[in-house]
C-alpha cells in the first residue's frame, strides 16, 4: 500500500480531483484525506465554489474565506494501476504532487 499525495490551489480544484476519483474510478472514500497544507485552517489560496458570490440575488460573495494555503489530498493505494489513476486525476485538477 501506497499514500499519494498532491496540493491543489483552490478547494474546487481538490474537490473535482476527489470526485473523479470516486465517481469515475470507484476509490472508496475512506482512503482519501483531504487537510490544510499548513497548521492554519485553509479553503485554498484563491476563492472557488461556495466561497465565490452565487447567481442567486440573495447570497453575496464571501469575505471571510480562510485563504492561508494550498488544500492537500492523500490518498492509499493497493496496486501500481490504481496509483496510476490517482497521479492522473491530480495532473488534470492542477494537483501539485510531492
Amino acid at each position: 500500500m501506497a499514500l499519494l499525495e498532491a496540493t491543489f490551489e483552490t478547494r474546487r480544484e481538490a474537490e473535482m480531483s476527489i470526485e473523479r476519483l470516486v465517481q469515475e474510478f470507484g476509490l472508496n472514500r475512506k482512503a482519501i484525506e483531504v487537510v490544510a497544507d499548513g497548521t492554519l485552517n485553509s479553503a485554498g489560496e484563491d476563492t472557488s465554489g461556495g466561497d465565490n458570490a452565487s447567481d442567486s440575488p440573495t447570497p453575496s460573495e464571501r469575505v471571510d474565506a480562510a485563504l492561508n494555503d494550498r488544500i492537500k489530498v492523500s490518498v492509499s493505494v493497493d496496486d501500481e494501476a490504481e496509483a496510476e489513476r490517482v497521479r492522473n486525476a491530480f495532473s488534470e485538477f492542477g494537483g501539485d504532487r510531492s
